[in-house]
């Protein structure tokens, strides 16, 4: 940490509320002395936490709000009645300059919504997508979009390599990473039409981006790139299959080892092994919201305390960066290479 940061928490957000943000925040603040906290939501709930963690007392400011946006509300009424609500109110905190990021494991629609009327979309960016650290055999890779933007056409493709490419860096320190999308085949001929064209686009070298083509479902976990681009529908899909697939294999994994009281034993001896595996298996909690004027990090809703501060670390991260100005620069030249596929216009006149 090379400079004070506040982060501003929605502490009502996700399952568990104030019972589980505030002992994530208390992880966060003991790995980043200089970190400050705005913790929003029910003061007395908060507060009551807060007397569980007195090394927070001198880093912790509580904002009151009133209500709660529920998990299951749809992001048109959480709009609605969004002010005064702990989410709105940690948004907020970062548009006004009083917080460098913000993090919430509330309602994602909510959050994508309140978050993009309050901080709006960075310069040339049409709408904000969710990203998401993959796990594979030699590292992290970054996918894009998991789940904010369901149909998305070419342009939108290419906005989302340039948004992961400048997010890798920033929060994985590489300093010229990989992309490639997410695709049925590495032909070229394969996939829809939005992909083709996507991938022409990218590989026109008119970006300071290194394309390398197109990358298949089973290559996700081999960190073929550093960044997959795909649509939020099937980014999501591919997210929610291997989460299902963790929590599958963890369960088969934890019945073998109970099988027996041989089994049993060795599984005490091996607990600590087991535990590295099941969080290696799972993709990252912390989700960033990416083309926003400002820092937003989404954490699912059924977050330990363990993925709030890994939520925390990552908005600390990108407040410090540069990505944001990284991002203006190839958004222009985006527009450039757009602009330059569309047909010449016809003059109508005879």
């Amino acid at each position: 940490m090379t400079r004070s940061l506040t982060i501003s928490i929605d502490a009502m957000g996700g399952d568990h509320g104030p019972s589980v943000v505030v002992p994530g925040v208390a992880l966060a603040a003991t790995e980043a002395p200089a970190l400050r906290f705005l913790l929003h939501g029910d003061e007395r709930a908060i507060s009551a936490e807060l007397a569980k963690h007195p090394s927070l007392k001198d880093r912790v400011e509580v904002r009151h709000a009133e209500r709660v946006v529920a998990m299951d509300e749809k992001p048109a009424q959480a709009l609605r009645r969004g002010k005064g609500t702990s989410m709105w109110s940690a948004i907020e905190s970062v548009k006004s300059g009083e917080a460098q990021g913000s993090v919430s494991a509330g309602n994602t629609g909510a959050l994508m919504a309140i978050s993009l009327l309050i901080l709006r979309m960075s310069v040339d960016v049409e709408r904000p997508c969710l990203v998401v650290g993959w796990p594979g055999v030699k590292g992290i890779t970054t996918v894009l979009d998991v789940g904010a933007n369901v149909d998305c056409d070419a342009e939108r493709l290419v906005e989302f390599a340039i948004l992961g490419e400048a997010f890798h860096r920033a929060a994985h320190g590489v300093a010229k990473p990989t992309v490639g999308l997410l695709n049925v085949g590495a032909e070229d001929m394969k996939g829809h039409e939005e992909v083709r064209q996507a991938h022409s686009i990218l590989r026109s070298g008119k970006f300071d981006l290194d394309y390398r083509g197109f990358v298949e479902g089973d290559e996700l976990f081999q960190n073929k790139v550093d960044v997959v681009v795909t649509d939020g529908f099937t980014g999501n899909v591919a997210l929610k299959t291997a989460e299902g697939a963790a929590r599958y294999i963890g369960g088969e994994l934890r019945a073998a080892l109970n099988s027996s009281l041989t089994s049993k034993l060795g599984m005490l001896f091996a607990k600590a092994g087991l535990m590295k595996f099941r969080e290696k298996l799972s993709p990252d909690a912390a989700a960033p919201l990416l083309g926003l004027n400002g820092v937003v990090v989404k954490s699912h809703g059924g977050a330990s305390d363990r993925d709030i501060a890994a939520a925390i670390r990552m908005a600390s991260k990108l407040a410090q960066s540069d990505f944001a100005a990284e991002i203006e620069r190839n958004m222009t030249r985006l527009t450039a290479a757009v602009a330059e596929q569309q047909p010449p216009a016809v003059d109508g006149a005879a």
